[in-house]
Formats: C-alpha cells, structure tokens, sequence
C-alpha cells in the first residue's frame, strides 16, 4: 500500500483499531483509510470539526455491534 494515501488520521481512526481486533473486514481499510480517503465519511466530518461516533463506517452508516 502506498504510504503517500495513507489517510491523515488512521493512527487515531478507530477503524483501524476495529479492523486489528477483526471486527470489521479488510475492505473498509483498503477501500477508504488506503484508497479514496477524501471519500471517507468519517474523513470529511474530521477535517470539518463535526461529530462522528466511534461506531460509524466510512461510508457514514453506523454499526452498533461496534464497541
């Protein structure tokens, strides 16, 4: 994976801590936090100062199996 699209905020993004411990699939990392990042819901709500809870995918729906 190409360091230079690595999204901003991943070290902190709880995507990356779900998708470590294996409670979400590869697909949203690879997709949004590597790929298309400015895309990224979670993204956009981050550099805009709004609030996002843990629990909300990239592209913006919420899982509540998250915690």
């Amino acid at each position: 994976m190409d360091k230079e699209k690595v999204c901003f905020w991943y070290e902190v993004c709880p995507m990356k801590r779900f998708y470590e411990q294996g409670k979400i699939d590869k697909k949203w990392v690879a997709n949004y936090c590597f790929g298309e990042n400015k895309k990224c819901v979670r993204f956009q709500m981050e550099e805009n100062g709004e609030y996002h809870p843990d629990n909300m995918l990239p592209d913006g729906t919420i899982d509540k199996t998250l915690v």
